[in-house]
């Protein structure tokens, strides 16, 4: 496996990822006993930065991942997110830190994270999103330092809000965070500009989510796929968003085909490798809930770097559709 250094941090990172949303539930139905075997395999393999959040089941992921690894001498990353307090989602830009990330809420929700992972540091906490309306005053970040210089927290991130992912820049450039973990995939480039650019300016490392599109570069979709109500694409494809996609789907998949790539590469494979081919990228986050995505996405990550000439083709797919996330 592939490795990157975390920006400045010292550490080193496997440039696959496993992302655990699915595992804490929200995706349809899941195994935790499935669960555990995909970390192990994972560690197998050679991942050793393994992302997980408060939100993902109400802890529910943190839980089996301090399962999976209990008792191993050798752990992976653990990179964790505490959300803010009750509000809008992305907040506000009315909101302020003193409601949704007070001190003596991010201290007690930092201990619940500690606690629910079986640790006594975290490796990388992450504020799970801001608004730059608080970039002028970032003292839940402050809280973060004080909370590392007491010893249980090592990095400090912030996972940027998909309305507003530039709000990090200013961030990186004021050092106040060693990580930003981003949206990056052949639809969504608009990191490309600045983001990246600063990462490598300042020293930032960068873990790159939603690398599949939240499964429409997975290339399992059709125009008969549905989700139910309680799984998150339920809501993400709503109305014509689904048709819509897979018409651009098509569009990327033709172009694979016409670079003489598709016996050899999968379009998930494709969408993989284009996030993995910036090098301000640290780690690539693939949701992997079984062993047998673990190995595709494994081999995935493993092969040939793409053609410059189908990258420079695939930046052409940058698809400024907006947020879903708010209903059709």
């Amino acid at each position: 496996m592939q490795t990157r250094p975390l920006g400045q941090s010292g550490t080193q990172v496997s440039l696959l990822g496993m992302g655990t949303w699915g595992i804490g539930g929200g995706w349809g139905p899941t195994d935790d006993e499935q669960s555990i075997r995909a970390i192990h395999a994972a560690i197998d393999h050679g991942i050793t930065l393994i992302d997980t959040a408060a939100g993902y089941g109400d802890g529910h992921s943190e839980r089996v991942i301090a399962r999976a690894l209990s008792g191993m001498s050798q752990r992976p990353m653990i990179a964790t997110k505490t959300p803010p307090a009750p509000g809008p989602w992305p907040p506000s830009p009315y909101c302020r830190w003193q409601d949704r990330y007070p001190a003596a809420y991010l201290r007690d929700n930092i201990h619940r994270r500690m606690e629910l992972l079986g640790v006594d540091k975290i490796d990388l906490l992450q504020l799970h999103t801001w608004t730059p309306a608080w970039n002028d005053d970032p003292q839940p970040l402050l809280v973060l330092r004080q909370l590392r210089e007491e010893g249980k927290v090592d990095l400090i991130g912030v996972s940027t809000p998909e309305q507003d992912q530039g709000c990090v820049i200013q961030l990186m450039r004021d050092g106040l965070v060693d990580v930003v973990q981003i949206v990056f995939n052949i639809f969504e480039q608009e990191s490309a500009a600045q983001i990246l650019p600063v990462a490598l300016e300042t020293g930032t490392g960068v873990v790159v989510r939603v690398v599949l599109d939240e499964g429409s570069l997975g290339g399992n979709f059709n125009s008969e796929t549905s989700f139910p109500e309680d799984d998150f694409r339920h809501q993400f494809f709503a109305g014509d968003r689904l048709q819509r996609t897979l018409t651009r789907v098509e569009a990327v998949q033709s172009l694979i085909d016409q670079a003489g790539l598709g016996e050899d590469y999968s379009l998930a494979d494709v969408a993989i490798k284009f996030a993995a081919a910036r090098p301000e990228v640290s780690s690539v986050l693939v949701g992997m809930r079984s062993p047998r995505r673990v190995q595709q996405n494994v081999a995935a990550i493993g092969k040939p770097d793409l053609p410059e000439s189908l990258l420079e083709e695939l930046k052409k797919h940058h698809w400024r559709r907006g947020v879903w996330y708010a209903g059709k």
